[in-house]
């Protein structure tokens, strides 16, 4: 009977003299547990979750200020009631849960409630949408740099993400610069780096999955080999520091630039050079236990940013190769909507069309077709800050 019971747990096999011995999954469940506490188990459902077939994420935790210019773009006043109004169009639109597991939040939205007082968080988790929230303070200049930036916000970290995980919350967003032309300098990267290792490890101790972005901007005219060298760079040290740092790869999420030229580049890449470049920088520094790569968009247009998208899932991945755009899943949804309330429904259906092709393409099956000539502008801003 001894016999029968310990070969009938997978966990576990019996050995000569009646010692057990753990398997191979229940020793790495083990290695898992003890990297990330308590979470771990959870980490790894939620960004599973997040990483799932056919879906990304929404992203709309631009801060108050930026906020108001998307909004003064169509007119509207920078007040709480016109920014809960927008958001509570894109966080109710009904079948948005085939297309976005996950929705990045600003702090003032994973508080607020829909004008019938139904809080957002439940508005996303009725749709199996998991909230995120931008946990980071933003960026400021980083003296000894070459006119670079630095991203603050470690202090009060450890308590501000266990207040987000009661509010609802279940993963983080913390997003720092590397400027091309800046250099970029050896202590920028270093601290970019840096600063996302102790984030993660930060947020995965309090139950939020961190999504890790080091954003190499567009700015520059380098070509598309630099950018393939720079990043390669980051990421480098990126991972080197996480790993310092014991941070759990199965229970984080990356939101990288895509590999492309620099936007004052005199030549533009197609997107199966861009899908060449970035998959070879991300199979050289990415380990495949990483769940998902969310990718944001950058000032691309919709278009071009879905078609690169596509490009890079015309073959198998290790990883889930996914979105988390903002600009690129937003511009058409303002520019229908015009901060009118008979705009309403069309404005969800064009977030719903928006989403939908981005799910094609995390599928590989995005074709382009039907586009309108306002998908395919750029948005890329010189300098842009949020």
């Amino acid at each position: 009977m001894a016999m029968a019971t310990a070969l009938s747990t997978p966990a576990t096999s019996l050995l000569a003299g009646g010692r057990s011995r753990r398997s191979a999954p229940a020793r790495r469940a083990t290695v898992i547990r003890a990297a990330a506490g308590s979470y771990a188990d959870e980490l790894v459902s939620t960004a599973k979750s997040v990483a799932s077939p056919g879906r990304g994420i929404l992203a709309i935790d631009e801060s108050n200020a930026t906020c108001g210019k998307r909004l003064s773009s169509i007119g509207l006043d920078n007040t709480e009631a016109n920014r809960q109004a927008y958001r509570q169009l894109l966080l109710t639109t009904d079948g948005l849960g085939e297309y976005i597991s996950g929705a990045i939040l600003f702090e003032e939205t994973l508080y607020q409630s829909t004008t019938d007082g139904k809080k957002f968080v439940d508005c996303l988790k009725d749709q199996n949408i998991m909230p995120g929230i931008k946990v980071d303070k933003g960026l400021v200049p980083l003296p000894g740099s070459n006119n670079e930036s630095w991203c603050q916000g470690l202090d009060g970290l450890a308590s501000r993400c266990a207040e987000y995980y009661k509010q609802g919350a279940r993963f983080a967003k913390w997003r720092t610069v590397v400027s091309i032309p800046c250099g970029p300098s050896a202590l920028a990267v270093k601290e970019a780096s840096w600063g996302l290792a102790r984030y993660a490890a930060i947020a995965q101790d309090n139950g939020l999955v961190p999504i890790v972005e080091p954003e190499i901007l567009l700015d520059g005219d380098h070509g598309i080999d630099r950018t393939l060298e720079v990043a390669e760079k980051v990421w480098s040290e990126v991972f080197f520091y996480l790993a310092q740092n014991n941070v759990l790869f199965e229970g984080i999420l990356l939101k990288p630039s895509m590999v492309t030229p620099g936007a004052e580049h005199k030549e533009k890449a197609s997107p199966e050079a861009i899908a060449k470049h970035t998959l070879t920088m991300l199979r050289r520094r990415v380990p495949p236990a990483v769940p998902g790569i969310m990718f944001l968009s950058g000032g691309q247009s919709e278009v071009e940013a879905t078609l690169n998208l596509n490009a890079m899932n015309q073959s198998p991945n290790p990883w889930h190769v996914s979105f988390s755009y903002a600009r690129a899943l937003q511009n058409s949804v303002l520019k229908t909507w015009q901060g009118r309330p008979e705009n309403v429904e069309a404005a969800q259906k064009a977030l719903l069309s928006r989403a939908k092709a981005n799910s094609l393409a995390q599928l590989g099956r995005y074709t382009g077709e039907g586009e309108s000539d306002e998908a395919k502008k750029g948005m890329f801003q010189k300098g842009y800050t949020y």
